[in-house]
């Protein structure tokens, strides 16, 4: 009777345990006085890049498993808007390695944290940095500037994809631990001196302000050279430097 017990408790202990497995376990991050907290627990990010649009799906698995052996435990990835506008107003979030939410998972169970950049603008070496080609055709429509169309454009991507990731977060139990608002325009501002400043820093406010209405509340970041950070960066938002490894 005593082992038909003990054995019934371990059942019902797999069993619960299935259950919470199943369930997403909710975690925190946060960055305070210089350290990025994991759970309140300082981490130290060991970051690999990796465009999940550059690569053929069936190697996602793999190729986040040799950065993993590597010593990262996270993965950068930029999200290129005209990959998922393939035409106006028509949209492929599913097929072939267009399928972004099954990639931010498939590092989640390989024990990566994501780092999401989605610009809108990427540069990267990607068509147009990333734009749809068809945005230069909206009249009166201008590109990466505080105008009106082109922030209406960027609210509907923006949105587009939040509805992929939102529930992918950390903050409700996915790998998503930061999203890059804009990316590298400290460049951009640097170059069109024809602009003034206050109207770059109006422009990249909102971007931010769309990607958290949009549900995005991890902690946001740009990306910029060093001496680029006066036009680069964003209230609310951790300036960054970039690095290269040679």
């Amino acid at each position: 009777m005593r082992h038909l017990k003990l054995l019934l408790a371990a059942v019902l202990l797999l069993i619960a345990g299935q259950t919470m497995a199943g369930k997403p376990v909710k975690h925190s991050f946060s960055i305070a006085n210089g350290n990025f907290l994991y759970d309140g627990k300082p981490i130290q990010i060991h970051s690999g890049e990796m465009h999940y649009a550059r690569v053929p799906a069936p190697y996602w698995r793999h190729r986040l498993r040799m950065m993993k052996a590597m010593g990262l435990n996270a993965v950068a990835t930029y999200v290129f808007w005209n990959h998922h506008e393939v035409a106006p107003g028509v949209w492929d979030w599913k097929s072939g390695n267009r399928n972004l939410r099954t990639f931010v998972k498939t590092a989640g169970e390989e024990g990566m944290m994501v780092i999401l950049r989605p610009g809108p603008y990427c540069c990267a070496e990607w068509d147009f940095g990333g734009y749809p080609w068809w945005l230069q055709n909206t009249k009166g429509l201008v590109i990466r500037t505080d105008n009106r169309p082109f922030l209406d454009s960027c609210r509907v991507y923006i949105n587009q994809l939040a509805d992929q990731l939102r529930d992918q977060q950390i903050t409700k139990g996915g790998p998503i631990i930061m999203v890059q608002a804009e990316n590298e325009f400290g460049s951009y501002v640097a170059q069109r001196k024809d602009i003034p400043l206050e109207t770059h820093k109006a422009y990249s406010a909102k971007i931010r302000q769309t990607l958290l209405d949009a549900g995005f509340d991890v902690p946001m970041f740009t990306s910029d050279g060093s001496w680029l950070f006066e036009g680069g960066t964003i209230e609310g938002a951790l300036p960054t430097a970039n690095g290269e490894a040679t």
